[in-house]
């Protein structure tokens, strides 16, 4: 079942005038677009986006209001959607970034490590690259700098190796299938800290959908059409993502970007957004034992000056 994470804290900041325009650009099952609703009024404009066609389907069955406006899109095309419709200022924006739980709780699409399928672990089924012609087509070399960049996985070497000789002898098509691979190239006692093939699974998954791309290309477009105090809103769920947007809001907050040993300021850098907390907003307690997906999920916040 689809579960928020840090709902009411984000509805708190991204929530500016119940007169605006709203972004979200990872609209999911809708949980956090669900509760910002009951507190617009009819004037306000609603903009959801998901490049996951069967997810954006159902959510609009449960959401379809006439002021919402679906788009089946990737958001790294923020701009260009939005000059689509006319729009050139919007009031918030809320990245909920990752994998969503209605993918990963449908074991068909090939995110889950515990579930039998094709290896597919598109987020849209319409583009070609899926995580099985990586496994069976990518170099070695390849293969370990994505598990190793994109999982931070201390094996990567291992995996890439035990995953080209396997290949070799059949395709590998199935998520269980690659499992087996990766329990068979970490020593046993990784098996028993997290499931083995936790970091290699993420790392496919991202090299897949070009996650990370598309958070550094999405970032400075939302800030350029954000209004003056409108909110920037990013939840991640782990490091690489986190890093990411935590490098460029503390970057944008300041007035100079010059390295630190410059005696004087020659790149004429102004401030376009001001922080909240330079360090995220966690879930508490009570939600990660509600909902233990939320555990690593982190609120990083900033508001257009």
């Amino acid at each position: 079942m689809h579960q928020p994470v840090l709902l009411q804290e984000t509805i708190d900041y991204w929530l500016t005038d119940p007169n605006g325009v709203y972004v979200d650009c990872t609209l999911g099952g809708g949980g956090h677009l669900r509760h910002l609703i009951k507190f617009l009024s009819t004037k306000a404009q609603i903009i959801a986006i998901d490049r996951d066609k069967e997810i954006l389907e159902a959510s609009r069955k449960k959401l379809n209001l006439p002021n919402i406006t679906f788009i089946h899109e990737d958001f790294r095309y923020l701009s260009q959607i939005l000059s689509g419709l006319n729009i050139s200022k919007v009031t918030g924006v809320l990245l909920d970034l990752g994998v969503s739980s209605m993918q990963l709780d449908t074991a068909s699409r090939g995110f889950s490590y515990h579930e039998n399928a094709g290896l597919d672990m598109r987020m849209n089924t319409e583009q070609r690259l899926n995580a099985t012609e990586i496994v069976n087509h990518f170099s070695e070399e390849e293969i370990a700098r994505i598990i190793y960049d994109y999982g931070e996985e201390r094996y990567a070497r291992n995996i890439a190796r035990s995953i080209v000789k396997n290949r070799q002898e059949k395709a590998i098509s199935s998520t269980l299938e690659l499992v087996d691979i990766i329990k068979s190239s970490v020593p046993a006692r990784y098996s028993r800290e997290k499931h083995p093939a936790r970091r290699t699974f993420q790392a496919l998954r991202i090299a897949v959908n070009s996650e990370l791309e598309a958070v550094q290309e999405v970032l400075p477009q939302a800030v350029k059409h954000l209004v003056t105090g409108g909110r920037l809103c990013v939840i991640t769920f782990h490091s690489l993502e986190d890093r990411i947007v935590k490098k460029f809001m503390q970057e944008q907050a300041r007035e100079c970007i010059c390295p630190p040993d410059f005696p004087v300021c020659t790149c004429g850098h102004k401030a376009s957004l001001k922080l909240f907390s330079r360090k995220p907003l966690l879930p508490d307690e009570n939600e990660c034992y509600q909902n233990p997906r939320a555990r690593s999920a982190k609120l990083r916040v900033a508001e257009k000056i």
